[in-house]
């Protein structure tokens, strides 16, 4: 709820060269590959419809754009299981271009589409801005997981 206050209150004045992070999608990539799938899953779906009342989106649009980025960042965060800090890097880079560009899609079914010439190119700087942010919180965050909720367990 806070990244989606942030995200619609203070991102647009601390914008980079017109590149503006969605810190949602940032916010529920990192929970899913520290803490886990249930609590990415939660943040994405609060986190979505936060914005979706915020912005005037379709109610449960960006919520099911960023339950698909969960998923997949689950997927990627399974597949570099022995690195989170990388993975969370290479999550949010990758479902930073991916995330917008399905939120296109799934608009342009509810509500027409959305005159884009090229979909890709404008997405760029605010997923590697997100993916920026991604590089400094992701290894706090998985740092700061192991060390406080972590548990050493006997490997049999």
């Amino acid at each position: 709820m806070v990244a989606a206050l942030l995200q619609s209150t203070v991102m647009p004045y601390l914008q980079i060269g017109g590149a503006r992070p969605d810190l949602v999608l940032v916010y529920a990539v990192i929970v899913t590959i520290v803490v886990g799938i249930d609590r990415g899953i939660a943040a994405a779906f609060i986190g979505g419809l936060a914005i979706d009342v915020l912005a005037p989106r379709p109610l449960g649009s960006t919520a099911f754009v960023l339950l698909l980025v969960v998923g997949g960042a689950a997927a990627v965060g399974r597949i570099l299981s022995h690195t989170r800090a990388l993975s969370t890097v290479v999550s949010a880079l990758v479902f930073g271009i991916a995330g917008p560009i399905l939120f296109l899609a799934v608009y342009g079914a509810l509500r027409g589409p959305i005159p884009v010439g090229d979909p890709v190119l404008p997405v760029i700087p605010g997923a590697v801005y997100g993916t920026a942010i991604a590089a400094v919180v992701g290894p706090v965050a998985t740092v700061l997981h192991r060390r406080y909720f972590e548990r050493d367990r006997i490997d049999w």
